[in-house]
């Protein structure tokens, strides 16, 4: 469970404002996917805010009311989503919406989440650019994690980067801020290749026999999926190793690492503000409430935790406000913080996005990620890159005095 914080409007919860008077429960929409090509993160999604709701429900409600939510699977497919939010805000007469993963999903949705002023809770990673005042954004923007992946990579591993990405906005935007950062620190990009979100083997295949003539520092991943998935285990079987090209992501969690297997996967890299591995004391509290919930084994990753903690705040907000009218619900929670797995987060009232810690990641042996490197505090998100393109200031390596 999480902790919460007494500054800004975090303070405002539990005043004395009156929830709507009835006893009937809270309803709030879920739509992740458990099916498709993206089942392996969108699960996780969808676990992390079950354990929410389910804790919450359990230490007696908001304001005395269950929340009950009103899920469907999208089944990875971006014409589900949009169908399923346009149901849940219309026939289920819900407005807060816990959802997407992909851009491809989030930009399908936008639309009846404006249009019906419902309020659109989106935990992962994204691209940034976009401001939408019917959206909290809880998941890193580039300034959080593109920006320490190229720092890291070229202090570490070379300036010659190989680009390859799944064929939709978000790899496409992400590849476009890396050859910015690129340029900036006097990089390479030495390809950049694109496979379609439901790539076979042949496809892939020929990307890493590029790779293997044209010999790169590193390869940038934003393949998403489970041709992410096929991408690293053929990468493995074709002989190639992160001591030779280590492939750096910002999407590569546990759960998929365990698809995959971690011996495919053993020295990548991953730039993100949550591994399971992060040391704080509401880190193992939520790790072993997760196992204890979904099973001994199982992996919990940035997706997990991001969706996990939102649905605390979405509850402190609605404490505040006493109602799931839309505009209450987000002036209460602009400015929230509370101490989430990952560190204290913040939803920063200036652009509705979340301060998180960017730290990066390496594979072990044990699936698992040892932190190398992580910032000394929390940073502004800045999804329009207006001021952050290097982040010395405020990485440090793990250990460091």
């Amino acid at each position: 469970m999480l902790a919460s914080r007494g500054r800004g409007r975090a303070a405002r919860v539990g005043t004395d404002r009156v929830a709507e008077q009835t006893s009937e429960p809270w309803r709030v929409g879920i739509l992740f996917s458990r099916s498709g090509i993206t089942k392996v993160t969108e699960t996780e999604h969808f676990f992390g805010t079950t354990l929410a709701i389910e804790e919450i429900n359990a230490a007696g409600g908001v304001a005395g009311r269950e929340i009950e939510p009103v899920a469907y699977d999208p089944a990875s497919d971006h014409r589900r989503f949009s169908h399923f939010a346009e149901r849940l805000l219309t026939e289920d007469a819900v407005s807060t919406i816990f959802g997407c993963s992909t851009s491809f999903s989030r930009k399908a949705v936008l639309p009846s989440i404006e249009r019906r002023n419902g309020l659109l809770w989106y935990p992962s990673l994204y691209e940034g650019f976009e401001y939408s005042p019917n959206v909290i954004y809880t998941g890193a923007a580039p300034n959080q994690n593109s920006v320490q992946l190229a720092d890291y990579v070229f202090e570490t591993y070379g300036s010659r980067i190989y680009l390859i990405g799944s064929d939709y906005i978000y790899p496409r935007e992400s590849n476009r801020i890396m050859r910015d950062l690129l340029d900036a620190r006097g990089g390479t990009a030495v390809a950049e290749r694109y496979l379609d979100l439901h790539a076979a083997d042949d496809a892939i295949l020929d990307a890493i026999a590029d790779i293997q003539t044209l010999r790169p520092d590193v390869v940038f991943s934003t393949v998403v999926g489970r041709s992410a998935q096929r991408l690293y285990r053929l990468y493995a079987d074709a002989g190639l190793r992160a001591d030779h090209i280590p492939i750096a992501s910002l999407t590569m969690g546990e759960g998929e690492i365990r698809a995959i297997g971690p011996e495919a996967t053993v020295g990548h890299i991953t730039s993100s503000p949550y591994f399971s591995t992060v040391d704080t004391q509401e880190n193992h509290g939520f790790v072993a409430r997760f196992r204890r919930r979904f099973g001994p084994d199982a992996p919990v990753s940035q997706y997990a935790e991001a969706a996990y903690y939102q649905v605390y705040l979405f509850a402190r907000a609605l404490e505040a406000a006493g109602t799931l009218n839309p505009q209450k619900l987000c002036a209460e929670a602009l400015g929230m913080e509370a101490a989430a797995p990952q560190g204290l987060v913040t939803i920063d009232p200036d652009n509705n996005h979340t301060y998180v810690t960017p730290r990066i990641g390496r594979v072990e042996a044990d699936g698992t990620f040892m932190i190398v490197s992580e910032a000394a505090a929390p940073l502004k998100p800045d999804p329009y890159l207006i001021h952050h393109w290097r982040s010395e200031e405020v990485m440090l390596p793990v250990g460091a005095d």
